[in-house]
């Protein structure tokens, strides 16, 4: 029996099954068996589980925005309009069949664009090219899912149903979960506050199906099987999504109001470039992003060109990194003025964390 077929036997057994608490440990087993398989589907065996010719595209720049959606919806023309990138458009299907990159300037930053090839349902279990299309996806700082706002919430339940089966987790937090395997003293459950579906027998059911027999397990929230899951699994991404709805341009202003209301979601006309300004501030939110100026002794702060640095990774340190790796080897102090800082400037060592749009001055070792 193929994977596929195997995966398609649970889902059915899981359909059936009613969900209450006595089903619950029988549940959570299915879940389990059905993760593994779909690890296996995604990075079969003997290797070869990369992105493929023509889809993966080197990372250049700040961050890397990835735009997913059902062929149609107006990527093209999106990545068109927004970097001036020439990307295949037309009225009929599956258009764009490898990805095309393209690059933004904003706020001093460079951020790099894909239009991935469109997404069709059963993408996530190999179907069309879904699951190269989802593993470049997986490598994006941002992704943008580009919806057809005459049928949006049917699209997007899809989309994300599809992504979810690659280990992509949109708009949400790792699960505050606490997972250590050890060598011997079985399974030991910590339970910080009450639980509605883990209990001891349901974790150590779980764990039996990855044939972990001896952990600690700490559950901080009143998490799910497939939380724990997840973090057992160990591959799965966390990442910020924008809901794109285009096409703005064929409804009507009452229904545009009620979209605005919907979390997480941008409307846009790509055709007309409506609302362009929207999404650019908002992927400007999303992507978190730290701004850093430089100030040459004697000159006046560069404010042209500042460093861009991720929102996790923004010591002086690495900063210095980010100008260039021997300046850390040289360095002596760094004087910052900004938000960081209580005095302006305050002499800091490499450890300090900086703010958006501080300014720094590294004086170098004589």
């Amino acid at each position: 029996m193929s994977i596929l077929q195997k995966i398609a036997e649970i889902e059915a057994e899981m359909a059936r099954t009613q969900k209450n608490k006595a089903t619950s440990y029988h549940i959570g087993l299915l879940k389990a068996k059905l993760a593994k398989l779909r690890r296996e589907l995604i990075t079969p065996k003997g290797g070869g589980g990369g992105a493929g010719e023509g889809f993966d595209v080197s990372k250049t720049g700040d961050a890397r925005i990835g735009f997913v959606g059902f062929p149609s919806v107006g990527k093209s023309t999106l990545l068109t309009n927004l970097a001036g990138v020439y990307s295949e458009v037309a009225a009929y299907e599956f258009t764009t069949l490898t990805t095309v990159p393209g690059v933004i300037k904003y706020k001093g930053a460079k951020i790099q664009l894909l239009d991935l090839p469109g997404i069709i349902e059963g993408a996530k279990d190999g179907k069309g090219r879904g699951r190269q299309v989802i593993a470049v996806a997986r490598t994006c700082s941002l992704i943008f899912i580009v919806l057809d706002v005459l049928k949006p919430l049917q699209h997007k339940k899809l989309l994300e149903y599809e992504l979810e089966g690659f280990g992509i987790r949109l708009n949400k937090e790792p699960p505050n979960i606490g997972f250590r395997k050890k060598e011997k003293g079985g399974v030991n459950l910590n339970i910080m506050c009450p639980q509605s579906e883990l209990d001891l027998e349901n974790v150590r059911s779980i764990l039996s199906e990855y044939k972990i027999h001896n952990a600690d397990v700490t559950l901080r929230y009143d998490a799910t099987a497939d939380d724990l899951i997840d973090v057992i699994e160990g591959n799965r991404v966390y990442m910020p999504c924008i809901y794109v709805l285009n096409k703005i341009d064929q409804i009507s202003v009452e229904e545009l109001d009620i979209i605005y209301k919907i979390p997480h979601c941008v409307p846009i006309s790509a055709h007309h470039k409506w609302n362009f300004d929207d999404l650019l501030e908002k992927l400007w939110v999303y992507l978190n992003l730290v701004r850093i100026y430089t100030k040459p002794r004697g000159q006046l702060p560069d404010y042209d060109s500042p460093v861009i640095l991720s929102h996790d990774r923004k010591s002086i340190e690495d900063f210095c990194t980010k100008i260039h790796k021997n300046l850390v080897k040289e360095f002596k102090v760094a004087l910052v003025w900004g938000s960081s800082v209580k005095h302006q400037p305050q002499r800091v060592g490499k450890d300090h964390e900086l703010a958006d749009e501080d300014v720094v001055q590294i004086i170098k070792k004589v």
